[in-house]
C-alpha cells in the first residue's frame, strides 16, 4: 500500500502522523511511504531521517493526498484537507466528529473511509489509541493549572503544593479514567490536596488502592460535583464518552460561587468540553476568564510536547497502521476493535455514538437537521 504523511496544519500542532521508526517498519513490509517535506520538523526529524527510514519525500500536501491510498495524520483534517480526500482512500487520524458537523459533512462528501483513533477499542473495553495522548494531556493539565494559578496570569496566586504551614491547592478531577489518573498523579506528586470524582465505584476502589489513600475518591452526584467545584482552586475536566460529546458538569451559574482566580482545565474540549463556558483555545492564547474563573481549554494539549507525544502515539497506532497497510479495510474482518474506529464510509456516519451526537448519519440527514435548527 502507498501511505501518505502530510504536514499537520492545525494551529500549534507540531506532531507528525508517522515518526521515522514507524516508516522503517512499513518499508520493511514492502509498503511505500510518502512524506511531505518538513512534516517531521516539529519533532526535529528532517527529510533525510525519513529518507533513511525508506520514505519518499514530496514537496506538497497536494502530492501526498493525490498519490496516497491511506493518509495517516494526527489531528482532524482541516477544510482544505478534507476537500482533497477521495472515495478510494483511507484516512486514519483523530477525528473528534461529535461536536464538529462541518468536518463530518466534509468527510461524507469526500466518500473517504475515515477511521478515528479515539473510537478504536481493545479487548478490555479501553481506547488504546486515545490512552497515550490522554496520559500526556493528564500530566500537562496540572502543569498548565500550576501556571494559570499564578497571580500574574490572572490566577488565584496559590502554589500547587503549598509550603510548610500553608495549605496546598485543592485540586478536583472530574473523571477517573486515563486523563484523570495521570492528572491526579501529577497533582499529588506536587503536594496538592486531590479529589477524584467518578461514577464507577469499582474504578474508585482501584484508584483508592493505586494512590494508597493519598487521593480522595468520591462517587459522582450533582451535589458532590457542586460542593467540590465550589471549594476547588483547580478543576480538571477529564470526562469522556467514546465518540460522543462530553456532558456539561460545571454550569455557568456555578462559576459565580467559585473562588475568584480558580482555574478550570478542560481536557475534554476536543469532544465539546465538560464545562458550559468552555471554548477551544490555542497554545498561543491558552486561557480566558469568565466570572473571575480562569479557563484553560487548549484543544491539542499534547501538541506542546511533540517529541514525547508523537512517539507515544506511534507506539500505539503502528500495529493498526500495519494491519491497514497489509489488508486495507479487509483488516476489519479479523479485528473488530479496529473496525470500531470506522466513523465515516461511503458518504455516511457509521459510528452510532457519533451519529447520535451530530443528529444525523447522512448528507440528507445533515440538511434536514440544519433546516430543523433554523
Amino acid at each position: 500500500m502507498r501511505i501518505g504523511v502530510p504536514t499537520e496544519i492545525k494551529s500549534d500542532e507540531f506532531r507528525v502522523g508517522l515518526v521515522p521508526g514507524s516508516v522503517r517498519e512499513l518499508a520493511a513490509r514492502g509498503h511505500e511511504v510518502i512524506v511531505q517535506s518538513g512534516a517531521g520538523a516539529g519533532i526535529f526529524a528532517d527529510d533525510a531521517a525519513y529518507e533513511k527510514a525508506g520514505a519518499r519525500i514530496v514537496k506538497t500536501a497536494e502530492d501526498v493526498f493525490g498519490e496516497a491510498q491511506m493518509i495517516v495524520k494526527v489531528k482532524e483534517p482541516q477544510q482544505v484537507e478534507w476537500k482533497r480526500l477521495k472515495s478510494d482512500q483511507i484516512l486514519f487520524t483523530y477525528l473528534h466528529l461529535a461536536p464538529d458537523a462541518p468536518q463530518a459533512i466534509g468527510l461524507m462528501e469526500s466518500g473517504v473511509a475515515a477511521i478515528a483513533y479515539e473510537t478504536v477499542t481493545d479487548a478490555n473495553g479501553g481506547l488504546p489509541l486515545l490512552a497515550p495522548m490522554s496520559e500526556v494531556a493528564g500530566r500537562l493539565s496540572i502543569e498548565a493549572a500550576a501556571v494559570a494559578l499564578r497571580r500574574p496570569t490572572g490566577g488565584r496566586g496559590v502554589l500547587m503544593g503549598g509550603v510548610p504551614g500553608v495549605r496546598p491547592a485543592k485540586v478536583v478531577v472530574l473523571g477517573g479514567g486515563v486523563v484523570g489518573t495521570h492528572a491526579a498523579r501529577m497533582a499529588a506528586g506536587l503536594g496538592a490536596e486531590v479529589s477524584i470524582i467518578d461514577r464507577s465505584l469499582p474504578r474508585l476502589r482501584q484508584l483508592d488502592e493505586l494512590f494508597e489513600g493519598r487521593v480522595r475518591t468520591l462517587a459522582s452526584t450533582m451535589d458532590t460535583i457542586e460542593n467540590e467545584v465550589l471549594a476547588a482552586d483547580v478543576v480538571v475536566g477529564a470526562v469522556l464518552v467514546a465518540g460522543a460529546s462530553a456532558p456539561k458538569l460545571v454550569t455557568r451559574p456555578m462559576l459565580k460561587d467559585m473562588k475568584k482566580g480558580a482555574v478550570l482545565v478542560d481536557v475534554s474540549i476536543d469532544q465539546g468540553g465538560c464545562f458550559e463556558t468552555s471554548k477551544p483555545t490555542t497554545h498561543a492564547h491558552p486561557t480566558f476568564e469568565v466570572d473571575g474563573v480562569i479557563h484553560y481549554c487548549v484543544a491539542n494539549m499534547p501538541g506542546a510536547v511533540p517529541v514525547t507525544s508523537a512517539q507515544a502515539l506511534n507506539n500505539a497506532t503502528l500495529p493498526f497502521v500495519l494491519k491497514l497497510a497489509d489488508k486495507g479495510l479487509a483488516a476489519f474482518d479479523r479485528d473488530p476493535h479496529l473496525a470500531a474506529g470506522l466513523n465515516v464510509k461511503g458518504g455516511r456516519i457509521t459510528h452510532a455514538a457519533v451519529a447520535a451526537s451530530l443528529g444525523f448519519d447522512s448528507l440528507e440527514g445533515s440538511k434536514n437537521a440544519r433546516i430543523a435548527a433554523e
